[in-house]
């Protein structure tokens, strides 16, 4: 064997010999053979974990969808906020792995003595009396670990989030039914929220048929007055920024931020709210003035912000100009000029929860166009096609309620809303001459979903997601994506965690690239690396969980790693593969406990195990991720 294949081979037997001796000790998992209202498989870009609340928008793919786990320059439209993640379901309960190894769930207060169970308060018929709102400061400082001066400056400058906007987020009122239900799902959407820490929402009291609730909440810094600097794939991106994610305590982001980065000089400014007047009416407006052109985007919607929700709609608006590139090694070996504009209005229903289940309509029009031209200095080899769309869509969404709640999985010591139900989507777009569009085209996407969870200790998510266009009877734009993420629990302190990602695409269009390289997973490798017609990525990692609490600022934790990947198929412009590239290594984890401002950075080391075409033989990585 040769010293390559050595090291690729001991590197991930050692991860993997950690994962496989915590998963011997729970147990296999397995399915049940014919589970019943099973969809076939999930979606296009594998999701985090972390789930907002389950109100996925409708979200047509344009007239070019976006290869999965591409760069995507230009093509399709990005998923709007509150995608369904990929799916997981309870596995049999036979299962059962020794208890000492599960982490503990996260803390609970204890429910008060003489309070009947949720079960005898809903039996019952009783309704919701007072609503108690504590909205916490960032620092505790009846705690004498956070007795001192800089804390509490530090909560005097903060604008505590107001109780009216904690309210307004609710899904139940006073005078209402008592559900738990309700309140499990009010939480998750407050846990959703980048300026809350945590947030619980708990009975506390019953007396003459009613039941007192306390909602908690517990603030981070939101205001980011400061420097930016990520490096991956041996380049910087860096920049400054004025950010207030929770102005006045009023839940409206406002953003001024200047970077840089390997594609252009960025200055944007930004402002959004999600619940307008105390509504779940919520809208954006953004504005980038760039070193390549102008972009802008406004939007306006009331999404399926509950699984109860029946009604819903959207409008957005999005126009720019910009320069876009063809990569291939690491390097620009194409450049061109693009327009283009996107106008999308929408409207949904939905009976609600009904068995568990929420069946969701939604029907839309979408106008997708794409102008390119020549680069003016000369940089264009090939010049993508013009593309015009103009159609209308139908939508279906089918979602299963099931959540679990972890810790120490995707995030160091916060509460995690993991998403447990299946789920499936479909879309229909039909674009034609006659309507204005350049051709005949019949636009697809679709997802589904699937997971197991064993008792806390082992989480299994399979997903697939499709999507394409067939324009005048030829499949165009075609992308499929397999994807697989694997989570053990191996004590209270380490997880094991491994994820396979699969591509395959057919004639894409040029300005969207499928592309492997160190910002889409191979971290020992330049970004961008290497381009194809399909692509395959497997990560294996062992994370470590400390209690170490940094000035009670952060969370300290690690991650030893080993990624292997690679592309095959003739794409426009590109190298043949390399074959199997590899790498392997280690970096430390910071989850900012106090700031909004990013969940989790990370600082990695990584060596590429193939060292041809200049590829540097370390490369250190730092970026901001909402992940582990």
């Amino acid at each position: 064997m040769s010293r390559r294949a050595r090291a690729i081979a001991l590197t991930f037997a050692w991860i993997a010999a950690l994962g496989c001796a915590a998963a011997g000790r729970a147990g296999p998992i397995s399915a049940d053979t014919n589970p019943p209202n099973t969809p076939p498989a999930p979606p296009v870009t594998p999701a985090p974990l972390a789930v907002p609340a389950p109100a996925p928008a409708p979200a047509p793919p344009g007239g070019a969808p976006t290869a999965p786990g591409s760069r995507g320059t230009g093509g399709g439209q990005p998923q709007p906020p509150g995608t369904v993640p990929p799916a997981r379901r309870q596995a049999p309960a036979t299962l059962k792995p020794p208890a000492h190894i599960v982490p503990p769930p996260p803390k609970k207060e204890p429910r008060p003595a003489g309070l009947p169970s949720d079960a005898e308060l809903e039996r019952s018929h009783a309704v919701i009396g007072r609503i108690i709102i504590d909205n916490q400061n960032i620092f505790d400082l009846s705690d004498p670990k956070e007795q001192n001066w800089i804390f509490r400056l530090a909560n005097r400058l903060h604008a505590r989030t107001r109780p009216q906007t904690v309210l307004q987020q609710l899904l139940f009122h006073p005078g209402d039914r008592y559900s738990r239900r309700l309140l499990d799902e009010s939480a998750r959407i407050l846990r959703a929220n980048i300026y809350f820490y945590d947030a619980s929402v708990r009975p506390v009291a019953y007396a003459d048929g009613k039941v007192d609730v306390l909602v908690s909440t517990k603030d981070v810094w939101t205001l980011n007055p400061g420097l930016n600097f990520g490096r991956s794939g041996g380049t910087n991106t860096t920049g400054g920024q004025l950010e207030e994610e929770n102005f006045l305590g009023t839940g409206t982001d406002l953003l001024y931020e200047h970077s840089v980065n390997v594609d252009r000089t960025v200055n944007l400014f930004q402002v959004s709210n999600s619940n307008i007047a105390g509504s779940w009416i919520g809208a954006g407006l953004s504005y980038s003035d760039n070193s390549d052109g102008r972009t802008g985007e406004v939007s306006v919607s009331r999404p399926f912000y509950s699984f109860e929700t029946r009604n819903a709609w959207g409008t957005d608006l999005q126009t720019g100009t910009r320069n876009d590139f063809t990569y291939d090694l690491g390097n620009i070996v194409n450049e061109y000029r693009e327009q283009y504009h996107l106008v999308r209005a929408w409207a949904g229903f939905s009976p609600g929860l009904e068995n568990g289940w929420v069946q969701r309509w939604s029907f839309g029009a979408t106008l997708d166009m794409h102008q390119f031209s020549p680069e003016p200095s000369g940089g264009t080899v090939l010049l993508p096609e013009d593309r015009k769309l103009i159609y209308p869509y139908v939508q279906l969404d089918l979602l299963e309620d099931k959540y679990i709640t972890l810790i120490d999985h995707n995030q160091i010591k916060r509460t995690e809303d993991f998403y447990l139900g299946t789920q499936f989507h479909a879309l229909l777009g039909v674009a034609a001459r006659a309507w204005g569009s350049d051709r005949n085209s019949l636009i697809v996407s679709g997802s589904a979903g699937k997971g197991f969870n064993v008792e806390n200790q082992t989480t299994l998510l399979l997903s697939t997601s499709w999507s394409g266009r067939l324009d005048d009877g030829a499949l165009r734009n075609a992308a499929i994506d397999v994807n697989g993420r694997y989570y053990v629990n191996q004590s209270e302190r380490a997880l094991f965690f491994t994820t396979f990602d699969l591509i395959q695409t057919h004639k894409l269009d040029l300005d969207n690239q499928l592309l492997l390289g160190g910002d889409s997973g191979l971290r020992g490798y330049p970004l961008r690396y290497q381009s194809g017609t399909g692509r395959v990525l497997l990560t294996a990692e062992e994370r470590y969980f400390t209690d170490w609490y940094p000035f009670r600022l952060w969370r300290v934790g690690g991650a030893v790693f080993a990624d292997a990947g690679r592309t095959w198929g003739s794409a426009p412009l590109s190298t043949p593969s390399l074959g199997l590239l590899e790498d392997f290594g280690f970096g430390l984890r910071l989850g900012n406990a106090r700031s909004g401002l990013g969940a989790v950075t990370h600082v990695d080391i990584a060596f590429p195990i193939e060292h041809s075409h200049g590829i540097k033989t370390v490369q250190f990585l730092v970026s901001t991720e909402q992940s582990f």
